[in-house]
Parts: structure tokens; C-alpha cells; sequence
């Protein structure tokens, strides 16, 4: 992941809101080279003059307006020219400085690195790790560095090799202790401590360094003095330490949610793959109620119950008739119990199947049976061999006469001819299984021989959320609503001169229709947050809490998300860990959506989701020439902390960075 050239570093450099922060004192040997070499990369250069006595001036007015410069008489030491650089760069609107020595000893070609560093970690503090095997360096320094390198440890808890580099990225908004910053050299090194102390991410990149020759360096260092000056602040930040930064650290870790923050694979893997939703509490105690109010009703009241029922007296007609009313009261008893979910009964053309027909509708759980069974009692059922032997209920459904497919054409007939003529509609799944995804599969055609064999009328229905609330590979209930559509009736005379095989394809492109309406009707960004939030769920404190900020602010744009357009590529810039993409992909599912965000950390959350929609793409992106020409898609959404009201036709902020 490279930039293209020139153009594209400053412009990504600028999007990003990266100045170069170049602090000299009498320097002037080196000093145009360096500004020259840096003006190869970037066009944002700020320059402080700590009070120079040599040519500095002169060299900085030669670059005119090339550069920022910062200027006054005095020299006032390394840590003042920092705060007064930091100053500068916040006036002039800039978030980050990457700082470079202008001695000459650092290579202004690691600049497009430090991009690309404060790209992929927002609001890390960025440090040049020098390699000191294989250079001149004098043994004083090498001291300082180990000296420096052993109290920032004693002082944080964390090790870092090389704590005197001035080669560094700051993130200028989350700097601290300023005010409290001394004015010489050693700054640098409070200024890692204090950003340690409050929690700032730190990470070393790894750098080239030139020295020249001892007797050709210019240095301001002073032993004794600056020696026992670092003593002296040393031991004065080791006593704040205690009273401060161990305290700012532990509030900072909970602040931020660092705590907490690794994934609890038993609750979002099975079998080392991850799962499509993560077992949550709040699924478990669902999924634990329902499964004890179902046994415990279908197999310690309704079965024995049945047994009993059929054990004394007659099987009369109306006996029989009463325990299909049972069965359909009991069904309805638990479908609007199901634990989460709400069940819905669409019946525009008022059927009533007073006059059998063939019931058919796609298949997409086990709670199908019980949903259907709650809207009239005179239905009969033909199962699959799972559910005839269910050791739950199998013994209810032989009593209610229903029939199992695998008997063969030649057995069930003929009951099926005798069930009519006592005023039954016979229920059948065409599809034969369920879909994972809940997509209608082709149609068997045997439902439709059954049809024309016994001369009934078929009623499509269809059935919406019963896949996702309790899903084919996963045994626990979700959230969610169920919606079962009766459609108008079709007269057998409409469809008796087809092939079988035409049937089929008819009945199921008129069910693949009407879903489709109910998906456009019923899968908005509402009915997905609970779906996105499970995917997140157990993926560390700090993931699940930036996903439920996310969900819930990104309720403000609702409209937006269920807009039924016909954007066939959407790109979303700055997506974060993906939740708001994710959640946008799921509801406009004939878009292609490209989502690109620049943090490698977020990526990665984003991209190692289970299940993604293959409407979605992730991509990891730094440059701009990486995030793609706006001219390539319909529709763009950015993602933007600062709420920017700039939105066209075609492109949209949106204030959800989290």
C-alpha cells in the first residue's frame, strides 16, 4: 500500500490534516537542504526559529510562502519551540505534526511512512525508532538514550527502545501536559509520558538515521547540565507517577474501554469459525424460556393430554374436529408468547377456507408449523420424517392425522381425498428444506400432482422473519417480527392445463413476488440493528460500545438508509468498524457497497464480521487514489465526526464517526 506520487501524498496528507513541524536553532548549515528535501513530500512545512544568531533567517525568507515560520529573538530551547509549533498548527487548522530534526540527521523519504502510520492509527502518537547499531554515535548519547529509555519505563510500565528520537507524529488534540512541558530538550520525553499517562496509543516505526562525522555535528547538548537537569525531572515525574499517572492510566483503560476489550470466542465461535450472530445473554434466556414453556406444554400437558383425550369414548367426527381446535388455541397460545418477536397476519382477501384448498408456502423454520396452525383448525400437515418422529410433538401430530411425505404417493392419497371431503385444506412446503438465508429454493412438483389428484383450489402464503428470528444453523432465538401474508385464492380451473413443472415455476415466482414486497415492506434498518448488534456482540468493550453508538445515532437517518433507490454502487469513506455499512448493505440489497476506511484496526474489525452480505465490500484504504473516483459510483456517504454540512446530489455527510 503505497502512495501514486507527489500530488496524492499531499492531498492525502492534507485530508488528513498532517503538517511538517521542522524546530531549529542555529542550524543554518543544514537547514535549506532539509526544508528543501521536505517540500518534496509535503506542502504543509511549519519552521520555528528558536532564536537563532546565525543565517536562519535569511535561509527561511528565501522559501517565501513556501512555509510557515514561526520566529522570535530569544533561544528558549527545543520543548518551548514544540509547544510554539503545536500552537501554530492548531491555529492553521491542522490535527497532526510529524516533527523532523533540522540537523540533517533524519530522512525526510520515511514522511510518506508517518502518513500512512497516522492513517491506519488514529490519534497514536507516532515515534521514529532509530536504528544506533550501525552508526557514529558518541557515548554520551548513547548513555542519554538508555537513561532516557530506563525512566520512561520506571515511569509508565512500558518499554520503548528509543524514547530521544526527535522523528515523531503527534496527534495534536490529544496531547497533554503542554502547560506543564520544560523548555529544553528533555520535553520530548515528558511528552511521552504524559501521553502514556492518559492513555495515548504509542507506536514505534521503525527508521533510517544519518551522523556525520563527530567534528562536523552541531550539538547543544550539555552533559552536566542537561544531566542533572533530566535528574532532577526525572525523579519529579516518578513521584507524579504515583500520585498521578498510575490513576490517569487505570481511568484512561476504562475510560476507553481497553479493559474488557478481547474477544470472548466461547460466545461468538463455533467450532473455530465464527458465528452468523454471537450467543448473548439476552438470547440465551430467551431461547432457554421458550424451549421450557414448549416442552413443557407439548410434552407434560398437550401430549399426555391428547392420550387421555383419545383413550375414552368414540373418535367421532366432531372429537376430532374439537382436538384441531386445541391444537390451533395452543398454537396460538405460544406464537404470541414467541420470546422477542412479534407475530403478524396478513389477510387481505379474507379467506376463511370454508372450502378445502391446498395450502402452499415457503418454508423458513421450525416455529413454520405453529404459525400456520394458529389460523384455522381444519388444516392438515404434510411433514417431513424430522418432524413425524420429533420426540417433542410427534405423538400430537399423528393424533391431528397429519401425514408424512416419505409414505409415498400411493398411501397418503387416498387419505388425503378422505380428509377433503370432511372439509380439510392439506399444507405443503414445495420447497421441500429451508434456505440458510432464507431464500425460496425451487419447487417440488409434487404439491401440484397433489392438487390436481384432488381437484382443490391452491392458497399461496408466505411466510417473512421466522428465518432470522430462530435460523436454520443456529438454535437460538433473536429479536425479531414474523409475518405470514395469505394471498388470494387460485381456482384449479386457472391452472389445470399446465405441466406440472410450469405450476411449480408459476406458484413460486407468484410467492418469490409477494416476499420480495414484504422484504421492501419490513426489512429496514430497524428491523436489522438487533441482527448488526449480534454480529458485534463479545468482540471486546470498546467494539460493542462504538456499535451501539453507532446503531443508535444512526437512527437520525433512517430515511436515508430505507430510501428505495436505484443506486447500483455506493461508496461510504471513513466506515469505522463497519457497522453502519453493514447495516446499510442489509437493507438495500441490490446495491453493491463499498465501504473504505483508513485505520487497519477498524478494518480489521470490520472485515473479520461473520456473515457479510456479498453486496458488501471492505477495503482498506489510505490513499487517495485508493478511495476510487466519485464519478465511478451512483452515491457516497461520509462518514464525519464533525457533522459537515456539504451534501450534493450525490454525495452526503453524515455526523456518525465514531
Amino acid at each position: 500500500m503505497t502512495y501514486t506520487d507527489k500530488d496524492d501524498l499531499i492531498a492525502t496528507s492534507r485530508r488528513y490534516k498532517i503538517c511538517v513541524l521542522i524546530p531549529t536553532y542555529n542550524n543554518a548549515g543544514t537547514l535549506r537542504d532539509v526544508i528543501t528535501d521536505v517540500l518534496n513530500y509535503s506542502s504543509d512545512v511549519i519552521v520555528v526559529n528558536d532564536g537563532s544568531t546565525d543565517s536562519t533567517r535569511q535561509i527561511l525568507q528565501s522559501f517565501g510562502e513556501t512555509i510557515t515560520v514561526v520566529d522570535y529573538k530569544n533561544n528558549k530551547g527545543k520543548g518551548t519551540a514544540l509547544k510554539r509549533g503545536f500552537k501554530k498548527a492548531l491555529e492553521l487548522g491542522y490535527e497532526y505534526a510529524i516533527t523532523i530534526d533540522s540537523d540533517g540527521q533524519h530522512y525526510p523519504d520515511y514522511l510518506p511512512k508517518f502518513v500512512q502510520a497516522i492513517a491506519e492509527n488514529e490519534g497514536a502518537l507516532i515515534i521514529g525508532e532509530r536504528d544506533l547499531s550501525n552508526v557514529d554515535i558518541n557515548g554520551k548519547s548513547s548513555f542519554a538514550n538508555k537513561f532516557s529509555n530506563f525512566w520512561f519505563c520506571v515511569q509508565t510500565g512500558r518499554n520503548l527502545k528509543d524514547t530521544q528520537t526527535g522523528y515523531r507524529a503527534y496527534p495534536l488534540k490529544r496531547l497533554h501536559g503542554l502547560s506543564l512541558l520544560t523548555s529544553r530538550y528533555e520535553a520530548e520525553l515528558e511528552l511521552l509520558v504524559f501521553a502514556s499517562w492518559n492513555g495515548v496509543k504509542i507506536i514505534s516505526m521503525p527508521i533510517r538515521v544519518y551522523y556525520p562525522p563527530q567534528s562536523e555535528r552541531v550539538s547543544h547538548f550539555k552533559p552536566t547540565l542537561d544531566f542533572t537537569r533530566i535528574s532532577i525531572l526525572n525523579t519529579i515525574l516518578c513521584g507524579i507517577a504515583l500520585l498521578y499517572g498510575v490513576p490517569a492510566r487505570i481511568w484512561s483503560s476504562i475510560k476507553s474501554k481497553r479493559i474488557f476489550n478481547k474477544e470472548f470466542r466461547p460466545f461468538t465461535c463455533k467450532k473455530g469459525e465464527k458465528k452468523e450472530a454471537a450467543t448473548t445473554l439476552g438470547r440465551l434466556v430467551r431461547s432457554l424460556y421458550g424451549l421450557s414453556y414448549f416442552v413443557f406444554w407439548s410434552m407434560f400437558v398437550f401430549t399426555p393430554g391428547a392420550y387421555l383425550y383419545f383413550w375414552f369414548g368414540k373418535n367421532t367426527e366432531n372429537k376430532k374436529l374439537r382436538f384441531h381446535k386445541m391444537l390451533q388455541w395452543i398454537s396460538n397460545f405460544l406464537t404470541v408468547r414467541f420470546p422477542g418477536a412479534k407475530t403478524i397476519y396478513e389477510n387481505p382477501s379474507n379467506e376463511t377456507f370454508d372450502k378445502p384448498a391446498l395450502i402452499i408456502c415457503n418454508h423458513q423454520s421450525h416455529l413454520d408449523l405453529p404459525v400456520l396452525m394458529s389460523i384455522n383448525p381444519k388444516l392438515i400437515f404434510l411433514t417431513n420424517d424430522w418432524v413425524w418422529n420429533n420426540f417433542f410433538y410427534g405423538k400430537i401430530i399423528h393424533y391431528a392425522e397429519f401425514l408424512p411425505v416419505s409414505a409415498g404417493m400411493d398411501v397418503i392419497l387416498p387419505r388425503l381425498k378422505s380428509l377433503k371431503e370432511r372439509g380439510y385444506s392439506i399444507v405443503v412446503f414445495p420447497e421441500g428444506t429451508r434456505s440458510a438465508d432464507c431464500s425460496i429454493l425451487r419447487f417440488h412438483q409434487g404439491a401440484f400432482l397433489l392438487a390436481q389428484e384432488l381437484k382443490m383450489d391452491i392458497v399461496p402464503m408466505v411466510l417473512h422473519g421466522a428465518g432470522y428470528y430462530l435460523p436454520k444453523k443456529d438454535f437460538m432465538f433473536r429479536k425479531g417480527e414474523i409475518t405470514l401474508r395469505i394471498m388470494p385464492r387460485v381456482s384449479s380451473d386457472n391452472y389445470i392445463d399446465l405441466a406440472l413443472r410450469e405450476q411449480a415455476s408459476l406458484f413460486r415466482k407468484i410467492i418469490k413476488n409477494e416476499y420480495s414486497e414484504i422484504v421492501k415492506r419490513k426489512e429496514t434498518a430497524e428491523y436489522f440493528r438487533s441482527l448488526v448488534l449480534y454480529k458485534y456482540a463479545y468482540r471486546g468493550w470498546a467494539t460493542v460500545s462504538r456499535c451501539k453508538h453507532l446503531l443508535n445515532e444512526s437512527k437520525r437517518f433512517d430515511e436515508i438508509i430505507n430510501s428505495e433507490s436505484n443506486h447500483k454502487r455506493v461508496r461510504i469513506l471513513n466506515s469505522g468498524i463497519g457497522t453502519f455499512a453493514l447495516l446499510y448493505a442489509l437493507v438495500n440489497k441490490h446495491s453493491e457497497i463499498y465501504a473504505f476506511e483508513n485505520s487497519s484496526s477498524d478494518y480489521k474489525i470490520a472485515e473479520t464480521t461473520a456473515n457479510i452480505p456479498t453486496n458488501l465490500h471492505y477495503i482498506h484504504a489510505v490513499w487517495n487514489s485508493e478511495l476510487d473516483s466519485a464519478e465511478n459510483f451512483d452515491f457516497t456517504i461520509i462518514l464525519d465526526s464533525d457533522g459537515k454540512n456539504m451534501s450534493t446530489n450525490n454525495t452526503i455527510y453524515l455526523p456518525l464517526k465514531s
